[in-house]
């Protein structure tokens, strides 16, 4: 799998809830934070605003002060001071007490505050102030910015704390501070603190407790402003909860849908790639070996055209369920596309391996009770990965799609046969995938260049040894892979459809030859060229043939065209069509490798064809003997009772030469008279067969003179001896001979 795709996929794969619920998880910190700040906002207005008014009775304590120091002595100015009724003492600029009313619980360190609001409408709403914490209740505190603060968990903790402190000063009785704050009328809450207030002029500081007096209505408002907030955090948490499970689901039914199968309702070919490929990276998989397997259903075409697509998929479905059956903890299955699956397998041993696919395949097979399925699978062996020395180690660079071609390819080595069986893959098949595609990306330029070249086998009438024909052949002289046999490409070029182009390229070049030789004054033979069974499904084939070969200009009857029997197993009339129409322009149509289908003596009944070859393999192999030689005569005489010549190939010995000159085969192409050969070697093979009829034909004729002149001499014998009949008897003989 490309890193493009192997990050989309893993992007999918880790994408699922964790970004949600990190999201989720920062909105509820924020919506927290804001309500705690709300919250603070609202207690610190209460705590200044009462505050605020405590101090503004201390400023009065000190202008009091500041304007009875002068008129009155100072016993005075204290009795004054202490009817206010409030715990204080007044010290000097160096800190030495001159004066203390009550109990002095005030700590020794003041602290720079401000406070936003006060009853003083002469002050800009930023009064500066100096603030000391009180000991025996420390619960205030100032923060950095002078702002006055305090703890509220902690207020509430320590309100038996407060309510105990409370009842000494004598504001509420003593008890529980549920009890206090919440079933006693009018009950208050008293936290105190102490502030700096300078006495104007005089350099001195009275340093006065105040008190922010939480009674049951602020103690009410608070608990349900705590409430509320309480409430809209908790309506808040919901929703986003609600949501957050929304979006989860959605994406599992997201994942579920994009990795399910829509005709098994099983799992798919993403999910087995994304899964397997994950899975055999892990350290989980490192010490198991694995198979990646490629199974399919040979027959699944069939059945869909004998019952439905439906059925089919029904089938599909079942297959899909015991092969899921069937799995082994750590293993996978998936349908790829139409009848193929992929499995991971773990396994020990290879041939355990062997014979549990087998048993997979034989269950596979009587899935259905009225049926006998029949399923391939090939395999790729998975080992275990080890570094250089020798330690195990994952599997880091594990491609599934790779693993899963190899298995196809394996599978592949099966093609053509419908019966059911098990391969594993080797590195030769590799080979052989590169060989196809390297064959394939270099056709089309091969044909361009002319790379490709026409090679002649000449075929030879038995009875005279003399050259009738020829049957051209391709060969690939390629710059990058130098000769290449037929065998290593037609098969590739039958596959993949190239072949008709190749099929258009040895008309054309053969025409060609053929127009050449003619006009260098060879006396040409018919070459018959093949054509692929491929290019029958074209209507016009037969018009195409006849407008190539009349481009080169070259007569219809030095070229033959060859048709394999396989030919005929398709459409019969559109063939029989295309045969007719080419005989029509003047071609010579013949039908190669007879005797190797089984159709062959149907085909002859139908198709009006010239020339029969006989298929190599008569002539070969245990039923070369008497039995084959019966089936040869046989055929031969069968052709001829059609007034079709024959042609018999592969034939590489003497023995046979004789035996079908014996049966009366035309002409005959093999080893045993030539190779197939380039146009130089064919021309000269045609320029000996020309001499070699020259020849004869003076031996010939040096026969039947020197007969002639026997024949005189004998006549003048017979004159001069008329008493004799023996010389007229030899000349009547002679004469007749001649």
């Amino acid at each position: 799998m490309d890193k493009r795709r192997r990050k989309q996929f893993k992007a999918l794969r880790t994408g699922h809830p964790f970004l949600s619920i990190a999201s989720f998880i920062v909105m509820c910190v924020m919506m927290s934070m804001i309500v705690w700040g709300l919250a603070s906002l609202i207690v610190n207005y209460i705590v200044d605003s009462k505050l605020g008014a405590e101090y503004n009775d201390l400023q009065y304590m000190g202008r009091v002060y500041e304007e009875a120091i002068d008129a009155v002595d100072g016993e005075d100015v204290y009795r004054l001071l202490d009817a206010e009724g409030r715990d204080y003492y007044i010290f000097d600029l160096n800190g030495d007490i001159l004066y203390e009313h009550g109990e002095n619980t005030s700590s020794l360190t003041a602290q720079n505050a401000f406070l936003l609001y006060t009853d003083d409408e002469e002050d800009d709403n930023t009064n500066r102030i100096m603030v000391r914490t009180d000991t025996k209740i420390p619960l205030l505190s100032v923060d950095e910015t002078g702002h006055i603060d305090y703890n509220i968990f902690e207020v509430i903790s320590r309100v038996d704390d407060l309510m105990e402190y409370t009842s000494e000063v004598g504001t509420a009785s003593a008890g529980g501070w549920a009890g206090e704050i919440f079933n006693i009328s009018g009950a208050v809450v008293k936290i105190p603190m102490w502030i700096d207030m300078p006495l104007g002029d005089t350099g001195n500081v009275l340093c006065g407790k105040v008190f922010i007096k939480l009674n049951m209505t602020d103690a009410s408002w608070l608990i349900l402003l705590f409430a509320l907030l309480a409430i809209l955090v908790l309506v808040l948490f919901i929703v986003i909860l609600v949501n957050l499970i929304k979006e989860l689901v959605r994406r599992r039914n997201a994942a579920k849908i994009f990795f399910t199968d829509l005709s098994t309702h099983g799992k798919n070919w993403m999910w087995f790639l994304l899964r397997g490929e994950h899975y055999m990276r892990s350290s989980v998989a490192k010490r198991d070996t694995f198979a990646v397997v490629n199974l399919v259903f040979v027959n699944y075409r069939n059945f869909c055209i004998c019952h439905s697509i439906a059925d089919g998929d029904e089938l599909l479905r079942r297959i899909d369920i015991y092969l899921n059956k069937n799995l082994r903890r750590k293993e996978m299955c998936a349908r790829v596309t139409g009848a193929e699956f992929a499995l991971l397998l773990r396994f020990n041993d290879k041939k355990e391996l062997e014979n549990r696919l087998n048993d997979l395949v034989r269950g596979l097979q009587h899935i259905d009770n009225e049926h006998i399925f029949h399923f391939q699978a090939g395999a790729d062996l998975i080992g275990i990965a080890r570094n250089p020395g020798g330690k195990i180690v994952k599997r880091r660079y594990f491609d599934m799609e790779i693993a899963y071609n190899n298995a196809c390819t394996t599978r592949s080595t099966m093609d053509g046969s419908e019966e059911s069986g098990v391969a594993f893959f080797d590195e030769s098949m590799v080979a052989d995938r590169k060989w196809i595609d390297s064959v394939q990306e270099k056709q089309r330029q091969a044909i361009e260049n002319e790379e490709f070249q026409v090679y002649y086998q000449p075929k030879y009438d038995p009875q005279t040894d003399e050259l009738k024909g020829a049957e051209a052949l391709i060969r690939w002289v390629s710059p990058d892979f130098g000769f290449v046999p037929p065998g290593k490409i037609i098969p590739i070029f039958e596959k993949n459809g190239f072949i008709t182009e190749i099929d258009h390229y040895m008309i054309t070049h053969v025409a060609r030859d053929q127009k050449r030789w003619l006009d260098l004054g060879f006396k040409c033979v018919p070459v018959s060229v093949n054509v692929s069974r491929a290019h029958f499904i074209e209507a016009d084939l037969a018009e195409q043939i006849r407008d190539m070969v009349d481009e080169v200009g070259t007569p219809h009857e030095y070229i033959e065209i060859e048709l394999t029997e396989s030919a005929f197993f398709d459409d019969k009339k559109a063939l029989l069509e295309t045969i007719t129409r080419l005989k029509g322009y003047g071609f010579v149509v013949s039908m190669d490798d007879f005797g190797s289908g089984y159709s062959s003596l149907n085909s002859l009944k139908d198709m009006p064809l010239d020339v029969l070859k006989l298929d190599a393999e008569f002539f070969r192999g245990e039923g070369s003997g008497v039995r084959g030689e019966i089936v040869v005569s046989e055929a031969i005489r069968l052709a001829k009772s059609l007034n079709m010549r024959t042609v018999a190939e592969g034939v590489e010995v003497k023995e046979q030469v004789d035996f079908l000159a014996s049966q009366g085969c035309d002409m005959i192409q093999g080893y045993y008279y030539a190779k197939p050969m380039p146009g130089p070697d064919y021309e000269t093979r045609m320029k000996d067969n020309e001499a070699n009829l020259r020849r004869a034909a003076e031996s010939v004729e040096a026969a039947e003179y020197g007969l002639f002149e026997r024949g005189l001499d004998a006549a003048g014998e017979g004159t001069a001896d008329l008493g004799s009949t023996a010389g007229f008897e030899e000349v009547g003989t002679v004469g007749g001979e001649v």
